[in-house]
């Protein structure tokens, strides 16, 4: 059966209705998990295995039969160790259908069928009694309910119901006991991803500062988490200010709240500074004595960081205090974590919270509209020196003193750049209610309201009468789009420029003058996992699994790129980047699809992994803007990637081992497309000799 799925094409700014298989979503939210790396994640599966193994000898030791209850089992990889470890029987929870039905197949082909009952339901919906799903409350409690946030996916909530309703009272858990870290930091980096910092602009009239609105700098930010995988955060980029502080734990064998709370720790700063960021992370205690640990912890803070494991399903968190404060060396301070039932934030006191009266424990909220526009990557972008003084420097080739500029990208400071830089008038488009009402402030704080034109409508939409009847000499873009995910998406820029060539003057500039895509052949260090089959897992057969993502990917994820922030996911070239498509934008989007195939010439031993694909923008013929490269790869081919943009990532369905010699060189051959119709641009990517030796 088909379905129509409306959506908001990125590129040409469309609405488009696309007929859809009924179990598109199924299909997308499988291959988009992260089942394939928890299964890679040897630590994790050892660790749960030898917590479990415990458990159990402890209800058998106490002479009673093991009855397991396995909330999010997942694949039923959890149940199927609890079985082997001596359980007497395992109801296995899991709400997601298509994910229940396999952990019912994989249940089967590894000969538990008759141990492991698989529930198809949440957990808070689970029934116990003669005709429940369970006959009796279970005595262990094994769960795998975490995020990168440890509370995130709902994990106190479900604790809280299983305790009241579906397990014995001093019931064994595993994990045991998990307990939150933080440490106090001052990072101008990481700082730079919450606040709008002033930017310098040499004029001709002299200096000219743009600084932000009172209220941005007052506003506490946005109430999401921002997770990272902070082991490739430079240790030059922060400044330690405190010892690693263990925050507050959770008895995971005991009734355990959902309710909010605050739990302060006090502490003595290690050197002054400005306390910008809290770093955090968690580790899980898989028995009651704690030895058996799994741990999160950066490899600063790792007790053995040469086996330090690699993971995407849990990473590091980094939060942003209301406000920077200085700290003083050796003058005592509390640091206060906050949580709700789902989220964890931080605040600094100068007292513990039950001393001072005006701590109240509310989930910040962005005020200023700023948080809500720009994601933490944005911001990073919008502060980075170098690349605001490219943009001068391309503005100041181009503008003339009678120049009219249209500013047409989401939220941009160009507007601002250009009047300063001489322009006779100013226009710039925001088509959301959000993005006007903060360039409005913006523009109020640098009393430039009465000097540049807001345009609240879509591009598309604007009329002879909108730009006071006057023609646009200057059409400018970054491009950064809001909807933008795909790096090709900010093509949304080239359809805009042909919807306003009427409103262009003869000789009009456009800057960027044209983009292009770029490819190059990578080995991963770590990233393959999301995609790799797992096969066997700690001695159990999950082939079903792997048959089932394949499956998802086929229905149209293969065939895809995927955005990653690659300057988190380190990777090694196998080949030089190459030139693949390339976009006028002096011309109107073309009418007929833009086409080109060749092949890529692998030129390092490795494992080719997959192809990197990200835009360039040519903002005049001297000065480039690059979403992805940065400098070419050092000589073992390491790579240095725009840590503000995400590059696209297509995965080979198989790997070209290079570390065995082949004779001969090796070439990848692609195929690529831009079709100016749907704006999509499709490819496809053949290994000239395709021996899957493995990852």
């Amino acid at each position: 059966m088909k379905v129509f799925c409306g959506r908001a094409n990125p590129t040409t700014g469309s609405v488009e209705w696309l007929e859809e298989d009924e179990h598109y979503d199924y299909h997308q939210e499988i291959a988009r998990s992260s089942y394939a790396d928890m299964l890679h994640d040897k630590d994790r599966n050892m660790k749960y295995y030898q917590g479990i193994r415990a458990a159990v000898s402890r209800v058998k030791d106490r002479g009673q039969k093991a009855l397991v209850l396995d909330i999010g089992t997942g694949t039923g990889l959890l149940s199927m160790m609890a079985v082997t470890a001596g359980a007497d029987f395992c109801y296995a929870i899991e709400v997601f259908k298509p994910m229940a039905d396999a952990a019912v197949k994989i249940v089967e082909k590894n000969g538990f069928s008759d141990k492991i009952k698989v529930i198809n339901k949440h957990s808070t919906e689970v029934t116990v009694g003669p005709d429940g799903d369970m006959p009796c409350r279970a005595n262990i409690l094994i769960t795998e309910l975490f995020d990168t946030e440890l509370i995130g996916e709902g994990a106190l909530p479900s604790y809280e119901h299983a305790h009241r309703h579906l397990v014995q009272a001093n019931c064994e858990a595993v994990p045991h006991r998990a307990t939150v870290y933080a440490q106090l930091v001052e990072s101008r980096r990481m700082w730079s991803w919450n606040k709008l910092f002033p930017i310098r602009v040499q004029t001709s009239r002299g200096e000219r500062v743009i600084i932000p609105p009172l209220e941005l700098e007052r506003c506490p930010g946005a109430p999401s988490v921002c997770d990272i995988q902070l082991n490739q955060v430079s240790p030059a980029d922060f400044t330690i200010l405190s010892d690693v502080l263990p925050m507050f734990s959770v008895d995971f064998s005991k009734q355990v709240s959902s309710s909010a709370a605050c739990h302060s720790r006090q502490f003595e700063p290690l050197v002054s500074g400005r306390a910008q960021v809290v770093l955090s992370w968690w580790d899980i205690e898989m028995d009651p004595e704690g030895k058996i640990k799994c741990t999160m912890a950066p490899f600063w803070a790792h007790s053995n960081p040469e086996e330090l494991q690699w993971r995407d399903h849990w990473m590091q968190c980094v939060y942003f205090l209301p406000q920077e404060e200085p700290v003083v060396q050796g003058s005592a301070l509390c640091l206060v974590a906050h949580h709700d039932d789902y989220c964890v934030w931080y605040s600094l006191q100068k007292t513990s919270p039950e001393k001072n009266e005006s701590v109240h424990p509310v989930r910040p909220v962005c005020d200023c509209q700023a948080h809500l526009l720009w994601n933490r990557p944005r911001f990073g972008e919008i502060n980075d020196r170098n690349r605001t003084e490219q943009y001068i420097q391309a503005l100041r080739m181009v503008l003339k003193p009678d120049s009219v500029c249209l500013c047409v990208s989401d939220g941009s400071l160009l507007s601002m750049l250009a009047y300063h830089l001489g322009a006779e008038q100013v226009f710039t488009v925001e088509n959301s209610a959000a993005s006007h009402r903060l360039m409005k402030k913006i523009f109020r704080a640098n009393h430039l309201e009465d000097k540049i034109n807001i345009i609240e409508k879509r591009p598309e939409l604007l009329t002879p009468a909108d730009l006071e009847g006057k023609k646009v000499s200057l059409l400018l873009g970054e491009p950064f789009f809001s909807t933008s995910l795909l790096p090709w998406h900010n093509l949304y820029f080239w359809y805009v420029r042909t919807a306003v060539d009427q409103h262009l003057g003869p000789g009009a500039v456009v800057m960027p003058q044209a983009a292009s895509l770029h490819v190059m052949v990578v080995e991963f260090r770590d990233l393959w996992r999301i995609r790799s089959p797992c096969g066997d897992c700690e001695g159990f057969d999950v082939h079903i699994m792997d048959d089932m993502i394949k499956r998802a990917l086929d229905f149209r994820e293969s065939k895809e790129a995927e955005p990653h922030p690659l300057w988190e996911y380190p990777c090694r070239s196998l080949s030089k980047p190459q030139q693949i498509l390339t976009f006028d934008f002096l011309q109107p989007v073309p009418l007929q699809p833009v086409h080109a195939e060749g092949t890529i010439e692998l030129r390092r031993r490795g494992r080719s992994h997959g192809a990197v694909l990200w835009m360039e923008y040519h903002l005049t013929a001297d000065s480039t803007v690059s979403t992805g490269l940065l400098k070419p790869a050092e000589d073992e081919g390491d790579c240095c990637w725009n840590p503000h943009c995400k590059q696209a990532v297509y995965f080979f369905n198989t790997t070209l081992d290079l570390r065995v010699p082949l004779g001969g060189p090796q070439t990848v051959t692609y195929t690529v497309e831009f079709r100016p119709h749907t704006g999509d641009i499709t490819m496809d990517f053949t290994l000239s000799d395709a021996l899957d030796r493995g990852c």
